[in-house]
């Protein structure tokens, strides 16, 4: 292992130190540490989005600090330790790829033959029903974790039913599908009841997450796409109100709705 691995893994054992560490570090457990870890994810992703590389070699060293931290957490807590951790996705992923290292090995790197598309699939189907096999059998959607954000947490149940052909063909239905949902929304806005408006509109979002799946664009991704254009646009209108002395609330939607524009055609 390398000495910054090294480094990281001694920093993390000293924070946690009982006698001499970080009392808020000391207090932390898996379950306390949970939010921080999506908060790093999604800075991860925004970077991405943003393409701005310092900022994600920034963010990749926190999220990495927040694995560091739960396997500090197992090893105090006798259930495993970084290496373990290290251990078992390398033990997966040369399992997972056999058509890279074919006899489970990485010294047998390069000795592969090649495959299909087809061929890699096939395969990976029958490696995930090995790994399953002994294991308890519950729902197939058992595998999708209830903590995952919500649209992506949508599309995951719906690829899941899809392997056992719960599932349209194409997108054509996925539209009629959502013209449906929309009109029961509308529908539901007229009785003035908070709960059914809430449950329709749950509707409208899954059918809609689920033309993502079928467009095979992430829903998230997507979504959060359109928030950074947004943030961006809106950033622009208020630098034009400043220009011009001019406070936001004085004006009206019309008049924000033409800097709006402007945002817009100037490729914002």
């Amino acid at each position: 292992m390398s000495d910054v691995i090294n480094q990281l893994l001694t920093l993390m054992a000293c924070l946690r130190d009982k006698q001499h560490g970080c009392p808020w570090d000391q207090q932390q457990t898996n379950k306390t540490i949970a939010a921080f870890t999506l908060e790093e994810t999604y800075e991860v992703l925004d970077a991405i989005e943003r393409e701005d590389h310092q900022h994600l070699k920034e963010e990749l060293g926190d999220l990495l600090f927040q694995i560091v931290f739960y396997a500090q957490i197992g090893k105090e807590d006798g259930h495993f330790d970084f290496n373990d951790v290290v251990s078992g996705i390398v033990e997966k992923m040369l399992r997972r790829h056999p058509h890279v290292f074919p006899d489970g090995r990485l010294t047998s790197f390069g000795q592969g033959a090649s495959n299909t598309t087809a061929d890699l699939s096939a395969q990976w189907q029958a490696i995930k029903a090995e790994e399953k096999a002994g294991q308890q059998v519950g729902s197939l959607l058992d595998e999708v974790p209830v903590s995952m954000p919500a649209l992506m947490q949508a599309a995951k149940l719906q690829k899941k039913a899809s392997k056992v052909g719960f599932d349209w063909q194409d997108s054509g239905p996925v539209f009629a599908k959502i013209r449906e949902e929309l009109d029961e929304l509308e529908a539901a806005i007229q009785d003035l009841e908070k709960d059914h408006i809430e449950a329709e509109m749950g509707d409208v979002l899954f059918a809609m997450s689920n033309l993502a799946r079928h467009l095979k664009v992430s829903p998230d991704v997507a979504l959060n796409r359109t928030n950074v254009k947004f943030r961006r646009r809106f950033a622009r209108i208020e630098s034009l109100l400043l220009s011009q002395n001019k406070e936001i609330t004085d004006c009206s939607l019309e008049e924000l709705d033409q800097y709006w524009e402007q945002a817009k055609a100037e490729g914002l």
